[in-house]
């Protein structure tokens, strides 16, 4: 029996015994009560273990819940199936089968859930026990809804309608080529779509209307966020969010459209650090968070649900045998750190990430290959100093991209460096990492919007060249009108993120090796590094410069 088994029984044990979870209402007091237990951007963290609630422990939260008499709803506001190579491997699949063990009413779709395309995302809802709610994604021909926008829970004296909304930056933030055939209402479309929810729900006669959205409330997503949605509809009681992963304790009330009426926007953070819970008792609303710390049981001995626990380890024990094996070792820190990070700066990583790139393309294309970019974004995680194994690659690349090849002009790589760093020094997943270029940004200068990208969030540069400087391609002087063969990922090269300047390129003219990003890096440590990252990468190598 493992360790984490033989954990979760003695657990069992000590809740037969009375060693139950605290009321959440005031007094104790949860007969008759309605308590939306919420999770958001989960990203693959199943397992409870110390820091992480994991499908185990909430399942038994939810059991627990219901003996103290409360009525239970358990929703998810996207991005639970990416992340982890525990549901990575099979494309998400194992996640949808852990929420169904879990017992999950409803979830929003997040922009990773189409990591693997829309397809996969569909196949996947037919595995799920519960329904997937987007009332803004139709089929760009149809016009059809391409899963079902909300759905009305019955819970003793309560009728609540839940509807679901997923972010429109799914149309960049995920690779374009998976969302083919789809369009997402955004912006005033997105704010009229929700207030239909609305009224449709309240037209049903439903006591409590909730969002379940993955819209974010981080400034680049200005237009189609959360409190945009809530300040431009009028009757939504309850938002649940995710995407920006947002820690709200407590929950924050949003004026709404209409002056006076307010909204509770909720969100966890990320990574099942937190369980979100809200209770109802018919006319006010409480939200609160449990941390993984403040647990009547310590940190690490969290309750859990044996039935639960056996299917999510069992699995988490087949993933790390698979993987587990060292093929290398670095001698130094490498960092995926978001920000300060691989979204925000240069890093040691991203340049060994784009040197694995760069090298892999000259394999396969040859010496005409003279740079390389990747987004900081597609960049998940940081390796610790010591033995490298396939779980790291694959958790440092989730997505299953491969490398690319496109030629593009001066001109146009300019356009992509200045749309990728708009909002440099603030994060954002489009920051290039590089190999073979050498640029600086100079924050000083406001970026000034052009025109909004064709299917994007996203907007050109009015002015390239404005913030961001390129001093050299391939050890040259830089020439807006040379033409330079580059590698990149096959996210960036469809015109992912804010790369829309390489979708012409890559379209006409653009060639996937067949390499994936992770098998790059791998290849590149054993036949050029001898199999150890060494003292050249204890540092970023001057690549960028920020003023």
């Amino acid at each position: 029996m493992s360790f984490k088994k033989l954990i979760c029984l003695l657990l069992s044990l000590a809740l037969a015994l009375g060693l139950a979870l605290p009321a959440l209402a005031e007094g104790g007091a949860l007969e008759g009560k309605l308590v939306i237990l919420h999770t958001n951007d989960v990203h693959g963290r199943a397992v409870s273990a110390n820091g992480v609630w994991g499908y185990a422990a909430i399942t038994q939260v939810k059991k627990d819940l219901e003996a103290q008499g409360a009525q239970v709803l358990l929703l998810d506001a996207g991005d639970a199936s990416q992340g982890t190579p525990l549901v990575n491997l099979d494309y998400g699949k194992t996640a949808f089968e852990f929420m169904n063990a879990a017992g999950y009413d409803a979830m929003a779709p997040g922009n990773h859930e189409l990591d693997w395309g829309i397809d996969n995302l569909l196949q996947n809802a037919e595995l799920a026990n519960f329904p997937i709610l987007a009332a803004n994604i139709t089929d760009k021909i149809s016009g059809e809804l391409k899963f079902k926008d909300h759905v009305i829970f019955e819970k003793g004296d309560f009728k609540v309608g839940v509807f679901g909304l997923d972010t429109p930056e799914a149309m960049t933030k995920t690779h374009p080529d998976k969302v083919r055939g789809i369009t997402f209402a955004a912006g005033e479309e997105l704010y009229a779509c929700a207030q239909a929810q609305v009224d449709a729900l309240k037209e049903a006669g439903c006591n409590l209307i909730v969002c379940v959205g993955h819209l974010g409330v981080d400034d680049e997503s200005t237009g189609n966020r959360s409190i945009d949605v809530i300040a431009n509809t009028t009757g939504i009681d309850l938002f649940i969010d995710g995407h920006s992963h947002t820690v709200i304790d407590g929950g924050k009330e949003v004026e709404s459209k209409t002056e006076g009426v307010k909204t509770l926007l909720v969100s966890t953070g990320e990574y099942f650090g937190n369980i979100g819970y809200v209770v109802f008792d018919g006319e006010k609303l409480t939200a609160k968070l449990w941390k993984c710390d403040s647990n009547i049981l310590s940190d690490m001995y969290k309750p859990c649900d044996a039935e639960v626990a056996a299917v999510v380890n069992g699995r988490n024990e087949a993933v790390e045998a698979q993987l587990s094996a060292a093929f290398a070792k670095t001698e130094v820190d490498l960092d995926g750190n978001k920000a300060p990070g691989v979204r925000t700066q240069e890093t040691n990583l991203g340049d060994f990430a784009a040197d694995a790139i760069l090298w892999s393309a000259q394999q396969a294309m040859g010496e005409q290959v003279v740079a390389a970019l990747t987004n900081g974004g597609g960049i998940r995680a940081s390796i610790k100093a010591g033995d490298i194994t396939m779980k790291d690659m694959k958790t440092i690349f989730p997505f299953g991209n491969q490398v690319s090849v496109l030629t593009v002009t001066g001109a146009e790589l300019l356009e992509a460096l200045e749309a990728a760093t708009f909002s440099t020094p603030d994060a954002i997943g489009a920051f290039p990492q590089v190999a073979g270029i050498v640029f600086t940004i100079d924050t000083t200068v406001p970026f000034e919007q052009g025109e909004q990208y064709p299917d994007s969030t996203y907007f050109a540069p009015k002015n390239p060249g404005a913030r961001v400087t390129i001093e050299t391609v391939g050890g040259q002087a830089f020439d807006k009108d040379a033409l330079y063969t580059i590698a990149t990922n096959d996210f960036t090269a469809a015109g992912g993120d804010t790369y829309y300047a390489f979708k012409y390129a890559n379209a006409t003219a653009g060639y996937k090796t067949g390499v994936a990003l992770e098998d790059a890096l791998v290849n590149y440590v054993q036949q050029v590094l001898g199999g150890v990252v060494g003292q050249q990468y204890a540092q970023p190598q001057g690549r960028i410069t920020i003023k």
